[in-house]
């Protein structure tokens, strides 16, 4: 055992002397007969976690080009943070396209040098590979495709694995990947250990019979094998149901699953407790035969379009307890244009831009590894707290871990550590009982010894555009600031009197003592904290050595703008006759020297022009009460004005993004801009309005189970003595199709309380010269992700359905937009019983079905809407 040890030793140390330095360990990853994952040298389990991560191709490689970037560099920083992260997996799929010739043939080109500089960097911070040989589509979006040459352009996708010219260059193409030696490594793809396998292509489309499918699969094993190729081999298997049987019956090891749960780009951000989406993952051919011999890998996974922190650990716990071992979300955004969210419009993860979210992936892979495969751990809601110390609230917007050494948050929370004498790792977001900050970065704080911490503070970051719509490498979604703040650590070893040394590259901060616990205006970087009175046993450097970093080293983007962004929702409907309270969130280069309101009262003519000021109330929130006097019924509209020494910006701006604001103030006698925040205020004893028709959207989903279906809207405004209506015509060639309409009303009823209480009726206007849909359902969603309706048979003769909230039920909640893939349970029904509460309503729902008269003639349904409320 000695001996070995040695050998290992000596091998480290001369891979360090020969310039790769990079790990030499040789353990690589069989899967054994029943379909287990497992290490070659300790035979025990694997688990594996981590991201996609794109900038050797595609859109990340041209967007980078376009900034006049350097990729290798920012591959650097990204791989950097993947390690921070504690991600020990990363899977890519290869745009084929731009590694390829016409006939299959690999071209040694910059993407393929910058996939083997990549796979170097992450071999060196132990993070092993999955590569997927092949997309067979184009290298365009979210822009136009771009001719290469290569072969997958010549064919159609789901051509491509039943003809034989494509498939002959597919067969060049693999055999000449695996066997291509990576510069950076001196290591062939088929031999690199930290390349723990490949899977052959990314979601094929198969068009051929069972027997077609398995001689395609087939002839690209024996291709891999032929070159030489001895690691394991993966498929996907959650594509083309109907050969699935096809993919068992081959010698794949290893089978390949998605999961995007809420669909994908909506092209807004979504809103809700998305909880009960993520409490199954059933898989309905788990049955076949040899599917327990066959691996289990996740390589694709998102939340899409949600800017919430708590659904990764849940969603790992999912994969967990159906087998999976392999995990690695899509995808990852670099550094370099992560302000924009271009590259995929509808994910968003970055450690820099979306901290949150970035902690709630450090603690997914933390979950990935401490939960045992196969292990359930109950229902929603049970199954929010699991594991040793795991735990997830959509109320709270939290994951959590805290497990007595480890506790890692990834919003503010004010659960206590098991035993704060112990803690070893800190990670959060925000404040928690061993923290204070009011900065909106993420921080890190780890102990290096006794009494020695290491302490790791990113930029702050704030949301300034809505980063699930449209793209562009012009607009910035979030905004990055290098605040400073106070940061207070309650960490026993540590104590209250330390010495704080900042070891960051270009960190001017004077070493400095703190004597209370709190480091005072403390700036983003890297910093040494040692306890009053420490001996270290090591001498800690910028360049020492610390898991699978340096602690010296540091990652974060310089902000974009000089210029002030202002982050603010207006709410919908308030009550006239009392306070409103207005909230916005104002970034800049530094705190404002003021930020007042006016409203649309003021002139430059008057003498007299009110305001109000508004008060920073903890980081870049801000916060002003408009006084019940001046809340008369009507529409309140109002600026945001933010001064800064000779700078004043009015906000909203008047094209473009809102955040920017505009020079100048409306007092400026040129000042042109009409442009305001709108509120308007009711009558205390008015009804809620859910919702408004004003245009053929009016802030209403729809929505087909099963999905696919025709839906065409039709705004009817024909009449200016009668509101209009909002006709939506479902046409579905599924059967026995279920329609939804759905719509947030969240804000709503939160600035309706005390109305909210005395209501005891949904009313909802419909065209009564039109006849009821089949099955007609509405109620609510709730806070709980629970669904609570009543059925509507007639309707009366002044068109208003009136439904009594307490005839409301607990039913089944649709799980819409529709989860990838689509075999996966398209309903959560609760095995717990919530009774229907009036407070934690969230989104308005109403159902219906189709007649077996127009399922059979494949007629449309239709319904004409009108405005829905409360009374």
């Amino acid at each position: 055992m000695k001996k070995q040890l040695i050998l290992t030793c000596i091998c480290i140390l001369f891979s360090f002397v020969s310039g790769k330095g990079q790990s030499t360990k040789t353990a690589t990853i069989y899967i054994d007969s029943k379909g287990v994952m497992r290490w070659s040298d300790t035979r025990n389990e694997a688990s594996f976690f981590g991201v996609n991560y794109t900038p050797p191709f595609a859109h990340a490689y041209r967007a980078i080009g376009y900034l006049g970037l350097d990729h290798k560099a920012a591959i650097d920083k990204d791989v950097y943070h993947f390690a921070r992260l504690g991600f020990n997996a990363y899977r890519v799929h290869l745009w084929d396209v731009e590694l390829t010739d016409g006939k299959g043939n690999l071209l040694g080109n910059e993407h393929l040098d910058l996939l083997d500089y990549l796979i170097a960097k992450l071999k060196e911070r132990n993070i092993h590979i999955v590569i997927t040989a092949q997309t067979n589509f184009g290298n365009g979006y979210p822009e136009r495709n771009i001719p290469t040459g290569g072969f997958s352009y010549k064919y159609d996708k789901c051509n491509m694995h039943a003809n034989p010219e494509a498939i002959a260059a597919q067969e060049t193409y693999l055999r000449q990947l695996v066997q291509h030696t990576n510069p950076y490594t001196g290591s062939a793809y088929k031999d690199d250990p930290a390349i723990i396998g490949f899977e052959v292509n990314n979601e094929p489309c198969h068009s051929g019979t069972k027997e077609e499918v398995k001689a395609y699969i087939n002839r690209m094993l024996k291709a891999l094998h032929d070159a030489g190729n001895r690691k394991p081999v993966f498929y996907n298997v959650s594509h083309n149901e109907y050969v699935v049987d096809a993919y068992y019956e081959t010698a794949v090891q290893g089978t390949t699953y998605q999961w995007y749960p809420i669909g994908l780009v909506s092209g807004q951000t979504q809103e809700g407790n998305f909880l009960p989406y993520v409490d199954r993952y059933d898989i309905p051919f788990a049955n076949v035969k040899g599917f327990n011999t066959k691996a289990r890998m996740v390589y694709e996974f998102d939340p899409a379009d949600i800017m919430y922190s708590y659904m990764y650990p849940a969603m790992v716990r999912t994969f967990r307890t159906a087998g999976f071992q392999w995990i690695t979300q899509f995808a990852y955004d670099p550094i370099d244009i992560a302000y924009a969210n271009t590259e995929y419009q509808t994910h968003f993860l970055n450690l820099a831009y979306t901290p949150h979210k970035a902690i709630s992936m450090k603690i997914a892979a933390e979950a990935a590894q401490v939960l045992k495969r196969g292990e359930s751990y109950g229902s929603y809601p049970q199954d929010t707290l699991f594991g040793n110390g795991f735990r997830v609230s959509y109320n709270d917007d939290l994951s959590e871990w805290n497990n007595g050494t480890k506790f890692y948050y990834s919003n503010s929370t004010r659960t206590q550590p098991k035993d704060a004498s112990r803690l070893e790792s800190v990670a959060g977001c925000g404040h928690s009982p061993v923290v204070s900050y009011e900065g909106t970065g993420a921080y890190f704080i780890d102990r290096l010894e006794s009494g020695v911490w290491r302490l790791e503070v990113m930029p702050d970051a704030v949301v300034v555009n809505d980063p699930f719509a449209k793209p562009s490498l012009q607009k910035e979604v979030v905004a990055i600031a290098h605040g400073s703040w106070d940061l207070t650590l309650r960490l026993p070893d540590l104590g209250t009197t330390f010495s704080v040394l900042a070891i960051d590259r270009d960190n001017q901060r004077a070493e400095g003592v703190s004597t209370n616990g709190t480091i005072a205006a403390l700036r983003p970087g890297v910093y040494l904290l040692k306890r009053q009175g420490v001996n270290p046993v090591h001498t800690w450097s910028s360049d020492s050595s610390w898991g699978n970093i340096r602690i010296g080293e540091y990652v974060a983007p310089v902000a974009r703008s000089n210029s002030y962004k202002v982050t603010h929702k207006p709410a919908a409907t308030v009550e006239a006759g009392q306070p409103f309270v207005i909230n916005a969130e104002v970034v800049g280069p530094s705190i404002p020297d003021s930020v007042i309101i006016y409203t649309d009262k003021i002139s430059f003519w008057n003498e007299h022009n009110p305001y109000i000021k508004m008060k920073r109330m903890s980081g870049y929130r801000y916060q002003a009460t408009v006084p019940a006097a001046e809340m008369v019924e009507g529409c309140f509209r109002y600026n945001i004005i933010v001064c800064r020494g000779d700078s004043i910006r009015t906000y909203p701006g008047v094209t473009g993004e809102c955040s920017a604001g505009i020079s100048g103030t409306p007092l400026d006698w040129n000042f042109t801009s009409t442009r305001y925040w709108e509120t308007q205020a009711v009558a205390p004893g008015s009804v809620i309005e859910l919702l408004t028709v004003t245009d053929s959207y009016s802030h209403t989903e729809a929505y087909t189970l099963p999905e696919w279906s025709s839906i065409q809207r039709t705004l009817l405004d024909a009449s200016p003595v009668e509101k209009p209506l909002l006709r939506f015509s479902f046409t579905s060639k599924q059967s026995n199709p279920v329609y939804f309409l759905r719509t947030l009303v969240k804000s709503t009823v939160a600035e309706r309380k005390e109305k909210l209480k005395s209501c005891t009726t949904l009313c909802i206007r419909i065209n009564p010269h039109k006849a009821i849909p089949l099955d007609f359902r509405a109620g609510f969603i709730s806070s709980d992700g629970y669904t609570y309706k009543a059925v509507s048979t007639s309707i009366p003769a002044d068109g208003i359905i009136r439904i009594p909230l307490k005839e409301l039920q607990q039913t089944r909640t649709a799980l819409l937009p529709v989860p990838y893939p689509t075999f996966l349970q398209q309903y959560f029904t609760p095995s717990t019983d919530i009774p229907f509460s009036i407070e934690k309503i969230e989104k308005l729902e109403i159902s219906f079905s189709a007649t077996p008269e127009e399922i059979d003639n494949r007629k449309p349904v239709e319904i004409e809407l009108g405005n829905v409320w409360l009374e």
